[in-house]
């Protein structure tokens, strides 16, 4: 049985863990960190002593995870999350809107729709500094792996402060090039004749779209990438028909809206954040922002979040 040491880890050790973790070798976690091979080694060691486990063992391609060190993982990036939150807090002390706030996105409200809505809140508070996350995965808040997030449902953990900004519409769409070649659908069963862009991998979203618009099935996709942006990118060019959130397309007048009767689905949109942020100027500041932004995009209003 093994006995932990007196030695309390640092942080910085359970930070080169995790790093060696995700890549499966000293030298590439040292160039990841910006640290030497060996800095990264006594890391390990002296976190493997302090804990009385061995996280490590070495293998033919690099370092193997102990079952240990896989049991520990989650503690160690929540560490490694309250630790980057800390900082977060700390940088925002002083007179004014300052320090870091970060902030979690699917891709295309990330990429398209959020930067002008943080344009015009970094030129009203211009010692702020933003962290994005783009991911379509939710990040978990109550873990503080992020301050804000920005969900296409309804958060349901308690310790959360939530406001619903509205429903983003999505429908199919195509550029005019596309069309002018192809002909414009008048019919769902008219579909099969184009080249269709969607999804690669299904998950509960894609089921429930499937559920309701048979023609969107994987085999009958031209153009599959579980990238929104990606997919985004291909209808912008022309490759064929698919989804798009009709705001961002009434943008583009290249961009043609096909078959609205026959096919529209709502998003939910929430902006969420932990209550204990609630008097946290930072986050407040852009809280208000990201909904006041956001609600003017559904709405489709020029010159706020567009």
């Amino acid at each position: 049985m093994h006995t932990m040491t007196r030695n309390e880890p640092s942080w910085e050790w359970y930070r080169t863990f995790l790093q060696v973790l995700e890549v499966g070798s000293l030298s590439a976690a040292g160039r990841a960190l910006g640290i030497t091979q060996p800095t990264v080694g006594r890391h390990i060691d002296s976190l493997e002593s302090a804990l009385g486990l061995k996280l490590f063992t070495r293998s033919f391609d690099g370092f193997a995870p102990t079952e240990a060190a896989h049991e520990l993982k989650p503690y160690a990036a929540s560490i490694a999350a309250t630790a980057a939150a800390l900082r977060r807090v700390a940088s925002s002390h002083g007179a004014g809107v300052r320090g870091t706030v970060r902030l979690t996105a699917s891709e295309v409200i990330g990429a398209e729709v959020l930067p002008p809505i943080l344009a015009a809140l970094r030129d009203a508070h211009p010692e702020l500094v933003v962290e994005l996350v783009l991911s379509n995965q939710p990040d978990d808040l109550l873990r503080r792996e992020a301050d804000i997030a920005i969900r296409m449902f309804r958060p349901v953990q308690g310790a959360l402060i939530a406001r619903h900004v509205g429903g983003i519409e999505i429908g199919l769409h195509a550029h005019s090039r596309y069309l002018q070649a192809h002909g414009v659908p008048g019919s769902t069963s008219e579909l099969s004749r184009h080249a269709l862009i969607g999804f690669d991998q299904e998950n509960d979203f894609i089921r429930r779209l499937q559920s309701k618009f048979k023609p969107f099935w994987r085999d009958s996709l031209a153009f599959r990438s579980d990238s929104d942006l990606a997919q985004l990118g291909a209808i912008r060019a022309g490759f064929g028909i698919g989804v798009c959130q009709a705001a961002l397309a009434a943008r583009d007048p290249q961009l043609v809206r096909v078959l609205p009767e026959q096919f529209s689905v709502t998003l939910d949109t929430w902006v969420a954040m932990h209550e204990d942020l609630r008097d946290n100027t930072r986050c407040a500041v852009t809280f208000a922002a990201l909904v006041n932004g956001l609600d003017a995009y559904i709405k489709g209003v020029p010159g706020r979040g567009a």
